[in-house]
């Protein structure tokens, strides 16, 4: 009996270290989320004043033909952003956004120019037959978010004057309610003239209405590019937030099978201990009467 308690000491202590990791862990994602889904929100004005300045931009900028963004969709080769993780214990995470861009890249390209952000989902998109031309490391926090955009639209950038590359597609995870999530696709480039017309019809909040100082045409590039760093900016914060919520999920996950390992664990060697006792007490007994019969 006490070869068997022994062992189930160890697994005891072995569960117990594994559930402190994992509520660390849970931790550490709870704490994640916030800071993402924070950056988010605060995305949403500015997104929605670079929105209002581009209208403004076209406006006077006159007729679509002279925006060299704007061309048709088809109109040259197609690049795109995979976002995923560097780190597991995140579920499905890499293999959805991985397959949402497999598929529907093969509908648009032969052959896409693909950026992986994070190892896992470059691993993925290599399998699948489509390796991607760089990889990117996600950032840790919100700070580092800013520096991986800058470094995605110079390599963009320089493949787009090198390659022929005109358009840009974004794939990524959105959260959309707890630990809930879902690929989404999202179309840079080429700036498409039904966007064009909607951001024109944007009516200006106010009764002031602006003016671009020294026309649009000069000012319309750096709202593009403002446009472009805002988009890719949201993507990796939600990316960023979709992979601590799914590594939340799987922490919880794993502690309550931690739980229930370690209440099972427990009532086998309370049993087994009371077993023990039990038998002892029995050979005392026994003993005890068999002693009362020698002497009667």
């Amino acid at each position: 009996m006490s070869d068997t308690t022994a062992s189930l000491r160890r697994k005891i202590h072995s569960a117990g270290d594994l559930q402190s990791v994992v509520r660390t862990m849970k931790a550490l994602a709870a704490s994640s989320i916030g800071q993402y889904e924070q950056s988010v929100r605060a995305l949403g004005d500015y997104y929605r004043t670079v929105e209002l300045a581009l209208g403004v931009g076209f406006r006077q900028s006159g007729p679509a033909e002279k925006t060299p963004e704007i061309r048709p969709a088809d109109a040259g080769a197609i690049g795109a952003v995979v976002f995923g993780s560097d780190q597991g214990l995140v579920g499905q995470f890499n293999d959805a956004v991985a397959d949402h861009a497999v598929q529907t890249l093969g509908a648009l390209t032969d052959k896409p120019r693909i950026w992986a952000v994070g190892e896992r989902v470059h691993a993925r998109l290599a399998d699948a037959g489509l390796p991607p031309l760089g990889l990117f490391t996600v950032p840790n926090s919100v700070r580092a978010i800013a520096p991986l955009v800058g470094q995605i639209l110079v390599e963009s950038e320089a493949r787009r004057s090198r390659d022929g590359i005109v358009g840009l597609h974004l794939f990524y995870n959105r959260p959309s309610s707890g630990a809930v999530y879902g690929p989404v696709h999202q179309r840079l480039l080429p700036l498409d003239e039904t966007w064009r017309q909607e951001l024109v019809e944007l009516r200006w909040p106010t009764k002031n209405l602006p003016e671009i100082l020294g026309g649009g045409t000069a000012t319309l590039p750096s709202l593009i590019r403002e446009y472009l760093f805002v988009s890719l900016f949201r993507a990796c914060a939600e990316s960023l937030a979709s992979e601590n919520a799914s590594r939340l999920a799987a922490m919880q996950r794993a502690e309550k099978n931690i739980d229930e390992l370690l209440e099972e664990l427990n009532g086998t060697f309370h049993r087994l201990r009371q077993s023990g006792i039990d038998a002892e007490l029995f050979d005392v007994i026994s003993g005890f009467e068999a002693l009362g019969v020698e002497e009667s």
